[in-house]
């Protein structure tokens, strides 16, 4: 029997960026892209398998920062690695404090990607 493979939930506002992150991973990973936190939060809601949720922080209408605080809320040990274009220190605090397990600044490299996955999957 074939090991299943896990679901990874990419929510970002931007459509490269989410098409580019689906290219980096979707040999290797489920994929499911979203490009809101609202749509984000109904969608985890609705498929309680997904494993691992990459967002950026930088939204309209509802911030990753606020979509974080919500998912953890409803499943504290879901990984959320937040993806960001701001190197703000005091960003990747907060998003740590609220339970992000990782921070990517944009633009990334595909194997920064793949490990940071990776390393929250195992």
């Amino acid at each position: 029997m074939s090991k299943k493979v896990p679901k990874v939930l990419i929510v970002d506002d931007e459509e490269g960026i989410r098409e580019s992150l689906k290219l980096i991973l979707g040999d290797h990973y489920d994929i499911i892209l979203t490009d809101s936190g609202e749509q984000a939060l109904r969608v985890l809601e609705a498929d309680p398998s997904i494993a691992l949720v990459l967002m950026d922080i930088k939204m309209p209408k509802v911030d990753g920062l606020d979509v974080l605080k919500a998912m953890k809320a409803k499943r504290p040990n879901l990984n959320v690695v937040m993806v960001t274009g701001y190197k703000a220190v005091e960003t990747a605090g907060e998003a740590a404090r609220l339970g992000a397990s990782g921070y990517i600044i944009k633009p990334f490299k595909s194997d920064e990607i793949l490990n940071t996955v990776k390393r929250n999957l195992a």
